[in-house]
């Protein structure tokens, strides 16, 4: 087939075959060639012009003004089959700056962490495990925390989850019946309570002289049949 030439020749190349092969096996327009030109996360990655991200509110009967906690987010390899979402900074605000040192230095080094790369999901579990000297909270719902500290690691956990970083760990249907049966249960062998309650409880509403459930950190555990049963999680001391 004649092909016109409209514009001036101002040099020329003779093909190879191994030219046209690599012309051939080369990557669709938005994909990685191989696994050399994934990009993953590291400490050399520059911060572009613009993250998305997410902010939680946090509100602890410890002081009379929230924490509002921003964990921004970068796009690892977009529009190819290797896209992934990685925490990329982290940033706390509030207006009691009682602990402001603290929090700015904990801020730079969780951010540290998340651009380092690989599993940063450790934190959840090393946040949790603080434990402030004065005592915990309980938050709505019942859930004990035993520190501020703590309850940031459930926000980190929180964000994790939502950009798939963990798997959410979500209750089959049988466990979720067997604790419908034992609310049930419980509502019916206490007709003091509040009939209101028991016919549309609030997520997290358990009875006010529940116990704290060792597992799941919620005041939710009743005595049911001479045994101590969580309504929260289904955990119980009879097994």
């Amino acid at each position: 087939m004649a092909i016109k030439i409209d514009k001036p020749i101002v040099g020329y190349e003779v093909a190879k075959p191994e030219d046209e092969q690599a012309k051939n096996n080369a990557p669709a327009p938005g994909q990685a060639a191989n696994a050399e030109d994934i990009e993953h996360m590291h400490e050399s990655v520059q911060r572009p012009n613009e993250l998305e991200g997410s902010t939680y509110k946090i509100k602890t009967p410890l002081s009379e003004h929230a924490l509002y906690v921003t964990i921004n987010d970068i796009v690892l390899n977009p529009g190819t089959d290797h896209e992934i979402r990685r925490p990329f900074e982290i940033f706390i605000n509030s207006k009691n700056m009682d602990h402001f040192q603290w929090i700015v230095a904990l801020t730079r080094i969780i951010s540290s962490v998340f651009r380092k790369g690989g599993d940063c999901t450790f934190l959840v579990e090393e946040l949790r495990s603080v434990f402030d000297p004065r005592g915990g909270y309980f938050k709505k719902g019942g859930r004990f925390m035993p520190s501020l500290v703590a309850e940031l690691g459930d926000v980190i956990e929180t964000h994790l989850k939502k950009i798939g970083m963990i798997e959410p760990e979500e209750m089959d249907e049988h466990q979720k019946a067997f604790i419908d049966k034992k609310k049930a249960e419980f509502a019916g062998h206490n007709p003091a309570l509040d009939a209101a309650a028991a016919e549309a409880p609030e997520e997290g509403d358990f009875p006010a002289n529940s116990a704290l459930c060792g597992k799941c950190n919620v005041k939710a555990m009743v005595q049911m049949d001479g045994c101590m049963t969580c309504l929260n999680c289904g955990d119980s001391k009879c097994g």
